[in-house]
């Protein structure tokens, strides 16, 4: 089905060009990829790996596409995971991120993927004439939805950047009156202290990690460019996307649910989704939170007027003396004080029994401690403030750009 949708694409766009490559400078057209593609010669095994950002990443899936092979995509230099073979029906097999456990392989069938392509391209207003510039990880799931399946599945070129860095990204755009560029908050923070976003990018897109306020508002502010947040997990693809023209007013919006995925609230107020593209299961070692078109996230939310408003994970809400908090209420009203660059909140034992979990903050600011106690006392009470502070240079984040929660908290408690 994925090939056949791909040959499909190829009859109707056949010399338009389809993928640019920057660091080797090369060029394919739709009909040139097809033919690089067949031309390949098939891997051994039946799982095929694709590693890298480069176009031999893409070739590498067309011909596990063409052979009927099953594919899981790996980050480069990323060691391949030993598991049984897959369950009937998978075409694909993702990795997740790891940032709230251990890493586990999901498994997707062919229609799943395409739904899900079909379902971003659909609410994202993605365009052919307005090719995606790729800088993240095509092996991640936000890169492969974003990147690859609109490229294979829906005709939408695809430029592959060498690096993420502003003069790349400056180089990229010389030749191109207007591209989609999606990414994560810590490069358009990068972007936009470099000197801005250039004014050739039409679409704007943030995943991966909560996009900060301030950070939307100020690139709105000096380019015009409205970033839009998209949330969505490795177990079901897209969930929701703001579309607003304007910067949003509560950091909690994740926008509202993609056309074809429904959304509901489970007894503890966690967000369940549902949908066409929601994968198989976990493979090895199934569960009940992933199964028969429907998955259970960790991550608490409120559904009010059509949108999915969120209100931080299950597993991370802070216990002070019986009363709960979560991190991300603290870090949201952090983010809005103008010194304050990037954040994260989290819960550490505490030595005072009484209070179970103490409040730490790891914060990138010029500004005071005593300063931001006072910024949170206008609006949070009192108990909800950190207890410990941390004034870092900068907060590290993985190759997908998410900072890990659990490793701040094990570095902490060391």
């Amino acid at each position: 089905m994925l090939y056949e949708r791909w040959r499909n694409v190829v009859d109707q766009q056949r010399d338009d060009w389809a993928l640019c490559d920057l660091a080797s400078g090369q060029r394919w057209t739709f009909t040139e990829l097809f033919a690089a593609g067949e031309s390949r010669r098939d891997e051994d095994g039946k799982i095929i790996f694709p590693q890298g950002q480069s176009p031999e990443f893409v070739l590498s899936l067309l011909a596990a596409w063409r052979s009927g092979k099953v594919v899981c995509p790996l980050e480069t230099g990323q060691a391949r995971p030993e598991f049984p073979s897959p369950p009937e029906g998978c075409v694909h097999l993702k990795l997740t991120s790891a940032t709230t456990g251990p890493a586990r392989l999901i498994a997707f069938t062919e229609e799943q993927l395409a739904a899900d392509a079909s379902q971003i391209v659909s609410a994202m207003g993605l365009r052919p004439d307005w090719p995606n510039l790729g800088v993240i990880s095509l092996a991640h799931s936000y890169g492969f939805s974003n990147l690859v399946l609109p490229l294979l599945l829906h005709g939408i070129p695809l430029i592959l950047a060498p690096s993420p860095l502003p003069e790349i990204i400056r180089r990229a755009l010389t030749n191109e009156p207007a591209v989609t560029l999606a990414a994560v908050p810590a490069l358009w923070r990068v972007w936009h202290d470099a000197g801005g976003v250039p004014k050739h990018v039409r679409l704007a897109i943030s995943a991966g990690a909560p996009l900060p306020l301030n950070l939307e508002r100020a690139v709105f502010e000096a380019s015009g460019i409205k970033i839009h947040n998209f949330y969505g997990a490795s177990e079901c693809g897209g969930i929701a996307y703001d579309a607003s023209a304007e910067p949003r007013t509560d950091a909690a919006l994740a926008g509202t649910p993609l056309p074809g995925v429904g959304v509901s609230l489970n007894s503890e107020g966690c967000l369940q989704v549902s949908g066409s593209a929601v994968a198989l299961n976990y493979w090895p070692g199934e569960s009940d939170a992933l199964a028969n078109g429907k998955f259970q996230t960790s991550d608490l939310a409120e559904l009010k007027d059509g949108s999915v408003f969120l209100r931080g994970r299950m597993s991370d809400v802070i216990n002070v003396a019986g009363r709960k908090v979560s991190p991300e209420t603290i870090e949201r009203e952090l983010l809005a004080h103008p010194q304050v660059r990037d954040c994260l909140v989290f819960g550490a034992p505490s030595q005072d029994e009484q209070r179970t979990d103490m409040i730490v903050a790891a914060v990138v600011s010029s500004a005071s401690e005593t300063d931001l106690k006072k910024w949170l006392l206008e609006t949070l009470p009192a108990w909800q403030l950190p207890r410990c502070w941390q004034f870092v240079e900068s907060l590290s984040t993985g190759p997908r750009g998410k900072i890990s929660r659990s490793e701040w908290r094990r570095q902490f408690t060391i």
